[in-house]
């Protein structure tokens, strides 16, 4: 497996002019962010990522986490790792300073997380859910709550996870059967939690598990879900850790990847019961656990980015390196690097494209769920929110089924190579597997991308982002050289997304759900082609601009140019080929009985 370089002048070239990061300089919070100090952040953030997390990626897949006499053991190298992580502050990027945090952008953060997962996902995977711990505390926890928990979890000393799925409902959250019994001003919970990441391991002194669970006389379903803090140790009145609490890894599950990452099978109550602390109300719990799962999302998108980053750069090193097969149009007699081959060239442009694309939609994102929690006017705050909202699906969605689909096609690049586990191209494919399953499938994304937020306020925001499109292919259309030519292409696939969104609105409010819950998924699916084409065009202007200004690396901003057009070439056109599944229906999904239709 080759090393990880983190891209950093992409990072910043991405945050700079494509995401709009200078529109956080300033605003409440962020009054002392500047580019030096983003500079600094990133470039640390880096030398911890590449020279402490990336050398334990591949040991920690072949040796895998282990569970013996009911302790979670780590890989070797782990435990150390995350001692340096917590030291080097990395946990608290984004968090509140008033609770141990550097108070910097989500959308900095964005940025060092993907280094983190890059270089080692399985290990990412323990601050990720910590930070969304992190998030439900705050905006749902009481005062003591905050006061017990969230410095430690800010730090990293203690990490958090989420315990919602149970082994008989899957997705199905509102079927759960985990029980909480009132006992004095805290709760006793009894039940199974499973595929809880990281549930159980001792790289942190404390485990803080944010468990849904029902109260004796709660309503079916969602409605009747409550949420509980469930320390692995009891808090003992000082901040001290205090005795073990019941609940304990009944299993580690054996899986296709992310080895060294331990998926738990929990028990909680065996004994008297686990003890609990509610968060906000009962019956409340799946508005306080959305909060978790929506930046959950996010994370886990980025995720695909950051797989495809690794596969990618893994794919060019070895295709450079590759000898086999002279060149194709006869310009030599000797075998050349496979770098040279038209198809290999190809795969790895596509490759190249789909991450830039996606790790742009990730900082887009991040950069407007900061305006959206920090900017003075309260128009701005609800447009940008809006976004959020209506691309938080389309993130976590499109970008892990980018990140599986250049895994693959890192794999291809190799060629034998690359389905021998040694050359580690088969871990990046096994790790980025996940990433669609991860917060809800990518299909009740899509679910959720059509029947909850492209509605919202009427369609406004779809409208809106329709319309910055539109401003968009104005500026490529005024300009006189390769880059206009990507105009009449963006402007066909906003056309037909335009056409896809209509339906799907008219379709949605309409009330049969069979329809559009059919082509949801492709739906979702455009929105993200579509997205990465506007941003790739924004990417090409501004280093069309740094070209002709000359101000800037002219190889570095040449390659933004021309992996632009390529996406807009190979890529953006297959937006146009879903509009027919978008609108089809579903009565081809239903012609075939569901008994009838083995071979």
């Amino acid at each position: 497996m080759s090393g990880y370089a983190p891209p950093l002048r992409e990072m910043r070239f991405v945050l700079d002019t494509v995401a709009g990061l200078d529109a956080l300089y300033g605003l409440p919070g962020f009054e002392d962010l500047s580019p030096d100090l983003v500079d600094a952040v990133l470039g640390e953030a880096g030398r911890f990522a590449a020279n402490e997390l990336a050398p334990l990626n591949r040991p920690g897949d072949k040796a895998g986490s282990r569970l013996e006499n009911g302790v979670v053991h780590a890989p070797d190298g782990f435990k150390e790792a995350y001692a340096k992580f917590v030291d080097g502050g990395w946990g608290g990027v984004t968090a509140d300073p008033d609770h141990g945090g550097q108070g910097l952008p989500r959308a900095v953060g964005t940025a060092v997380n993907e280094m983190v997962a890059a270089a080692n996902l399985s290990f990412s995977l323990c601050p990720m859910l910590t930070h969304g711990t992190v998030d439900m505390l705050v905006h749902h926890g009481s005062a003591e709550q905050k006061e017990t928990y969230l410095s430690k979890l800010v730090s990293g000393e203690w990490s958090g996870t989420m315990n919602l799925t149970e082994p008989h409902a899957g997705s199905d959250v509102g079927a759960l059967k985990s029980r909480a019994v009132r006992d004095g001003d805290r709760y006793r919970i009894k039940g199974t939690k499973t595929f809880i990441t990281w549930g159980e391991h001792g790289m942190a002194d404390n485990i803080v598990h944010m468990v849904l669970a029902r109260t004796p006389d709660a309503p079916s379903g969602t409605r009747g879900i409550s949420c509980f803090i469930v320390p692995k140790f009891l808090v003992n009145p000082d901040g001290g850790l205090g005795e073990r609490n019941d609940l304990r890894c009944i299993s580690l599950e054996h899986k296709l990847g992310i080895n060294a990452s331990p998926t738990a099978l929990m028990s909680f109550g065996e004994s008297e019961g686990a003890v609990g602390y509610l968060i906000g109300e009962e019956n409340d719990g799946m508005r306080c656990m959305f909060t978790m799962m929506n930046m959950a999302r996010l994370a886990v998108g980025l995720e695909g980015t950051a797989i495809a980053e690794r596969a990618f750069q893994q794919a060019l090193s070895y295709a450079r390196e590759r000898v086999q097969g002279r060149p194709v149009d006869g310009s030599g007699a000797d075998a050349v690097p496979i770098v040279r081959h038209p198809d290999v060239r190809r795969m790895l442009m596509t490759m190249k494209a789909y991450t830039e694309a996606t790790r742009a939609l990730a900082y887009f994102t991040a950069v407007h769920l900061d305006i959206a929690g920090r900017h003075p006017n309260e128009e701005r705050r609800w447009r940008s929110q809006g976004l959020v909202d209506l691309l938080t699906p389309v993130v976590k969605a499109w970008s892990t089924d980018v990140g599986v689909d250049v895994a693959s096609i890192g794999i291809q690049v190799h060629g034998g190579m690359g389905f021998i586990e040694e050359t580690g191209a088969a871990q990046h494919y096994r790790d980025a597997r996940i990433a669609p399953i991860y917060e809800g499938t990518n299909g009740i994304q899509a679910l959720d991308l059509v029947g909850r937020k492209l509605t919202y306020d009427g369609g406004v925001h779809v409208r809106r982002l329709l319309d910055d499109m539109r401003a968009t292919v104005d500026e490529l259309g005024a300009t006189s050289n390769g880059v206009s030519g990507m105009a009449d292409r963006l402007t066909t696939a906003i056309g037909g997304l335009a056409a896809a969104t209509d339906w799907m609105i008219e379709t949605r409010m309409s009330g049969n759900a069979n329809e559009w819950a059919a082509g949801a998924t492709e739906y979702q699916r455009m929105l993200g082609i579509v997205m990465g084409g506007y941003l790739m065009a924004r990417a090409a202007l501004a280093a069309d601009r740094g070209l002709s200004s000359g101000d800037g690396d002219d190889a570095f901003l040449a390659a933004k140019v021309a992996t632009a057009r390529f996406y807009a070439a190979h890529i953006l056109p297959r937006a146009a080929t879903l509009i027919e599944a978008v609108t089809g229906g579903s009565e081809l999904l239903y012609a075939i009985d569901s008994e009838h239709m083995t071979h």
